[in-house]
């Protein structure tokens, strides 16, 4: 499973502006309903805010990988955001989280959802790759940064 099958450049936020889960959520689903994907935006934060109270995607290190199953969706799509001054996510380690995989998948997809999520999870394990996606200057370099890491796994 490649992530770069599913994850466009135009899927990255540079700098979120969020300063809440629920701004951040709505902020990372928003770069998908620009495009091909027709779903409501309050029907894809309602769904990642439900998946949150089963138990926090902020799983520390300054990580959040929020996620959720649409019905109305055909195929996985991610997106990812940055944000340097962090947001309260109620992360396992009490920290804010500044990195965020938001993934959607088809509610059909168990494994695949699955597999994706892992692959996300192990790359974001490795601190350099962390510290490269903090650094990058721009849209096109996090893209890069992230398609490189996703050949190397």
């Amino acid at each position: 499973m490649k992530i770069a099958d599913i994850f466009r450049k135009e899927h990255i936020v540079e700098e979120l502006q969020s300063k809440t889960k629920r701004d951040v959520l709505a902020e990372l689903s928003s770069v998908f309903l620009q495009g091909d994907v027709k779903i409501s935006r309050e029907v894809v934060v309602n769904t990642l805010l439900e998946r949150e109270k089963l138990g926090s995607t902020g799983i520390g290190d300054g990580i959040a990988i929020p996620h959720g199953k649409i019905s109305d969706l055909d195929n996985l799509i991610v997106s990812f955001g940055r944000s340097m001054e962090g947001v309260e996510f109620d992360s396992m380690d009490g920290k804010p989280a500044h990195l965020f995989f938001l993934l959607l998948a088809p509610e059909n997809t168990t494994g695949q959802h699955l597999k994706t999520l892992a692959k996300i999870s192990k790359m974001l394990k490795d601190t350099t790759f962390r510290k490269k996606l903090m650094e990058a200057k721009s849209k096109n370099e996090l893209y890069m940064t992230i398609a490189d890491k996703d050949d190397a796994c």
